[in-house]
């Protein structure tokens, strides 16, 4: 879908080449949300069955969380972790810093691109 989006579509140089690269990132995702599911069914069972969410309720918890892991997928690994250091985990640019291995200028960098894909999420791209 996203080549089809795309203004100008060119012919790959390696068509074969092409299709195993574009099936190797839907199983890295697919694998990816599997596990995000798995580990939100595993903290739902730790919540007491009085207090869970309804089913309809768990659903739509789900399918924000793998929006959102749709958002974030789009950020790099180092992007992704700091905005969730920030917004989960309250982390300061200093620790994050720390934790990745990075310039707290580039901490600034990573969670700015956080916050611009929750924007363009949002209202979409800016003109």
């Amino acid at each position: 879908m996203r080549l089809l989006g795309r203004e100008e579509l060119k012919a790959p140089r390696e068509p074969r080449a092409f299709l195993v690269a574009i099936a190797k990132g839907l199983l890295f995702d697919y694998f990816r949300r599997a596990a995000l599911e798995q580990a939100y069914l595993t903290e739902l069972m730790l919540i007491p069955e009085a207090e869970q969410p309804s089913v309809e309720e768990q659903q739509i918890i789900l399918e924000d969380l793998k929006a959102i892991d749709r958002l974030l997928g789009k950020l790099s690994s180092k992007a992704r972790a700091a905005f969730l250091y920030n917004r989960l985990d309250g982390l300061g640019h200093a620790e994050i810093a720390e934790r990745l291995g990075v310039s707290v200028p580039r901490v600034r960098q990573y969670l700015a691109q956080g916050i611009r894909q929750c924007y363009i999420a949002l209202y979409g791209e800016p003109t």
